[in-house]
């Protein structure tokens, strides 16, 4: 593997500079600027102590080469870091260490922070952000107070994903094959008391909005999937027994003659009853099974399907027939009201179900000519009813509307709309994360305090917040905003309770206090009542908010991460705005940037923000796969640990190499030898254009004219790259000035101010050897700031043309010739080229077709 050596000493090279950069405080962008502005934003990572990875890397130098270029290009540019810090590995940790998660986080910031600046990215330093620290999450505290207030956040009981082995619920994503993504332990569903979120109450904007933005469209599609907007009807079946009803809803009431039984999640409040005796031990089981299965799992569309009868029967409300109830996992008790009604004939997953439980089959849409489905599948469009009583020989989206008039008039349905999107869960049974800035106290106290002259009634308009426990009734108390923040107890203790409830919930002097109605003080049951100030018993809550949490809003701390006196100061956020250009891994595509969205449409009602959304462009880079084509794991022992590369490359070497393997947005694998290659290219421009010693290398001086061609080839460079920066093609910029360098190695001189223009034109890609060249020449200052080079279109025209060289009409090389080139010169060109004459040799020519100025195509036989 290549080092660093004395033609190219990559290493002094990028520490000065880097010590040059944080010296100077070259990066630190001003607040208010006569420049545009220019916001750049990485989601920001999570300091494992596995350090930064190569897709870290990618994604970093990736913006950093764009923060680069804006820079030259005349902006103040924006490009904070900052940590993702909370959540439940740290806690994890700490568990099987004994370390606490506070000390474990801030060494991994550490090793983040150095790695980071060893890349040499043009990071402003100054407005480094932590999630974990007081000064930060006093403001989550206080978005969740507004929440809170404008009751958008409310209390549970929910079906969660429940590890016991972890002692906290788990998120769907976090849950594969019905085991703990972290640890892979056995999960298992069960009501638990949670706070929620009213993302519900936003769905509609959260749709409207994504029209707006300059996001990839598969990204927005994920959304619009995951808030799953549907028109149609909520539809009453009666029981048989005569004693209750089941209301499901459906998109299509135009198949309703159509339903031949029922199903209901195993969750449903009514299965209890409805199973009848003998079918109660498969019921029984069923159940418990499907409660270690994830959401995500049990709606895969390829698994095969399962069920159980629960004896008893339903009424179709639109022919009076009797119809077998089911459970089956495949329904979950949170969409829509946790029952559907099951139209085999028009339905793939019902079809399938009822093909493998016998269930009648009845065709109730026959569809257009030609679009019939294949033997045995469902046929799920639209087209005419038939088996539909009155409503035969209707088109089904007429006949939609007229059954949904039909129930609404019988009292058995209505119209309605319904999403996918449920209510965000955002309790998190773990002491590594945002305490709720919340007490609970019992009915007894709350009714008692009702009267006195306290700011009980300010902090909670309307009717409060409660929940059922062993009999007692609780009231939410939120702590006043003067009380944030309200920081985590220090304890050695983080194992879970095993009750459900977080490791907060042993430390019994933080949870069981008095609590200061005025001030939010709260201190310890186990000593005396204070005597002065209204003190009443209370108990704090012990859920801490998700990771989430944190990184809904971090994109706003970093205009003002020090302002202790408001989350953010409106001068400040109205030259700043949000982030012109977003840039993070697609795996957040859904819930990160679905949940930062709900909260900045939120902070914008409450005025403390004025852009409609947050992330106005997003960009997704690809993943780098190990070097045997396989995504990174420890397991797989494929990990690219930057840190050696770095040492044995260089900083420059990696993020170039990084960029030159493809397209910034593809999945592409490492290959370590690759990175020689655009290694060789670094030492190359070190040992021609920086040279050793103190004179510049022999080829560059200014009393020596560059040739006609090289001044072509360098503005011809000056355009490409230019074009390449704008459109993200880092990869084939690279290539261009790969192309500057071999012209280069041609000539006999180059211009000092030819080369001052490759430096600043290398500068993005290679920062730490553009700043030496930079400075080899007499630049002054930091060439991130030198401006940016301009080309003469005058200089690039030229008497010669690239044709493509074809045989049989394929291609197989190419030739630089003159525009007036005859056929037989080129020919010629075609049968002297060695990738082309291999295609030739030992064949006739027949017949050449020459198009001047674009192909030769030679035609063969033989």
């Amino acid at each position: 593997m290549a080092t660093s050596n004395k033609e190219y000493p990559f290493t002094e090279i990028e520490q000065r500079w880097q010590q040059f950069w944080d010296k100077e405080g070259t990066f630190t962008a001003p607040n208010q600027s006569e420049k545009p502005k220019y916001y750049l934003l990485d989601m920001f990572p999570y300091p494992s102590g596995a350090g930064l990875h190569a897709g870290h890397v990618e994604n970093f130098a990736g913006s950093d080469i764009l923060g680069r270029y804006k820079l030259a290009r005349g902006f103040n540019v924006l490009h904070p870091m900052g940590w993702d810090a909370f959540g439940l590995p740290a806690e994890q940790y700490a568990v099987k260490t004994g370390t606490h998660p506070a000390k474990t986080t801030l060494t991994n910031i550490d090793n983040f922070r150095r790695q980071i600046k060893a890349l040499g990215l043009a990071i402003d330093w100054t407005r480094e952000v932590n999630t974990t620290d007081p000064h930060y999450f006093r403001w989550t505290q206080w978005i969740f107070l507004k929440l809170f207030q404008n009751k958008l956040a409310y209390v549970d009981e929910r079906p969660v994903n429940w590890c016991p082995e972890l002692g906290t619920v788990l998120a769907n994503e976090e849950v594969v094959d019905g085991k703990s993504e972290v640890g892979g332990h056995p999960v298992e569903r069960r009501n638990l008391r949670q706070w929620v979120l009213r993302i519900t109450a936003y769905a509609d904007r959260l749709l409207e909005g994504l029209d707006k933005l300059e996001w990839p469209d598969s990204t927005k599609a994920m959304q619009r999937n995951w808030i799953g907007r549907s028109t149609g009807a909520n539809v009453t079946f009666s029981l048989e027994s005569g004693d209750d009803s089941i209301t499901v809803y459906t998109t299509r009431p135009d198949t309703l003659f159509g339903a031949t039984y029922m199903v209901l999640a195993p969750e449903h409040p009514l299965v209890g009853k409805l199973v009848t005796g003998e079918n109660l031990k498969a019921a029984q089981k069923y159940i418990q099974e499907a409660a270690g299965k994830s959401d995500l799992l049990r709606t895969e569309l390829a698994k095969e399907k399962s069920g159980v009868f629960t004896g008893s029967y339903a009424i179709n409300p639109v022919n009076g027939e009797r119809i077998p109830i089911w459970i089956a996992d495949y329904v979950l008790m949170s969409y829509g009201t946790g029952a559907i009604m099951a139209v085999p004939a028009h339905d793939e997953r019902d079809h399938e179900f009822a093909t493998k439980f016998n269930l009648p089959i009845i065709d109730v849409i026959s569809p257009p000519e030609g679009e019939e489905p294949e033997e045995g599948e469902a046929f799920t469009g639209v087209g005419t009813m038939i088996n539909s009583g009155e409503f035969n020989g209707l088109d089904s989206v007429t006949g939609k509307e007229r059954i949904i008039a039909q129930l609404q008039a019988a009292g058995k349905g209505e119209a309605a709309v319904n999403y996918k999107l449920r209510d965000w869960l955002f309790s998190r049974q773990r002491y590594w994360g945002e305490p709720f800035p919340i007490v609970w106290v019992d009915d007894e106290t709350w009714n008692s305090i009702k009267d006195l002259k306290t700011a009980v009634t300010a902090l909670v308009p309307g009717e409060p917040v409660t929940y059922h426990q062993d009999g007692t009734l609780y009231h939410a108390l939120p702590l006043p905003e003067s009380a944030l923040p309200l920081e985590l107890p220090k304890t050695d203790n983080y194992e879970p309770a095993g009750d459900g409830e977080s490791p907060l919930a042993n430390n019994h002097d933080w949870v069981n206090i008095w609590f200061n109605l005025e001030t939010g003080e709260g201190v310890p049951q186990s000593g005396e009542k204070p005597s002065s100030g209204t003190w009443i018993p209370a108990r704090r809550e012990t859920n801490t908010m998700p990771q989430w949490a944190g990184s809904c809003w971090y994109y706003l701390r970093y205009l003002d991460p020090a302002n202790a006196e408001a989350i953010l100061d409106p001068a400040i956020r109205d030259y700043w705005g949000v982030p012109d250009f977003y840039m993070g891994g697609a795996e957040h595509a859904v819930l990160h940037l679905l949940y930062a969205r709900f909260w900045h449409l939120f902070l914008k009602d409450m005025g403390v923000v004025t852009d409609d959304e947050p992330f106005k462009k997003l960009f997704h880079q690809g993943i780098i796969l190990g070097e045997d084509g396989e995504k990174m794991s420890k397991s797989r022992g494929n990990v690219v640990n930057p840190d050696d590369f770095i040492a044995s490359h260089g900083a420059d070497s990696l993020r170039a190499y990084l960029m030159f393997m493809g397209p910034l947005e593809d999945m592409k694998p490492w290959n370590s030898q690759g990175i020689e290659g655009v290694h060789r290219f670094l030492r190359r421009v070190c040992r021609d254009l920086v040279g050793s010693g103190d004179g510049l290398p022999p080829k560059i001086a200014s009393d020596k004219p560059e040739s006609t061609e090289m001044t072509r080839v360098l503005h011809e460079t000056i355009r490409k790259v230019t074009a390449d920066y704008d459109n993200i093609r880092f990869n084939t910029a690279l290539s261009q000035l790969m192309i500057f360098m071999n012209q280069l190695n041609k000539e006999e001189s180059l211009n000092v101010e030819s080369a001052k223009d490759f430096a600043r034109l290398l500068a993005p890609l290679a920062p730490h050897l553009a700043e030496e060249l930079w400075h080899k020449l007499g630049g002054e200052g930091s060439v991130a700031f030198a401006g940016w080079p301009t080309w003469n279109e005058d200089l690039l025209k030229t008497d010669e043309v690239q044709i493509g060289l074809l045989v049989n009409g394929k291609p197989r090389g190419e030739a630089k010739v003159s525009k007036t080139a005859k056929q037989d010169e080129v020919l010629a060109l075609a049968q002297a080229d060695e990738k082309v004459s291999a295609h030739l040799s030992g064949k006739e020519i027949i017949k050449v077709i020459y198009v001047p100025g674009k192909i030769l195509n030679v035609v063969v036989r033989g």
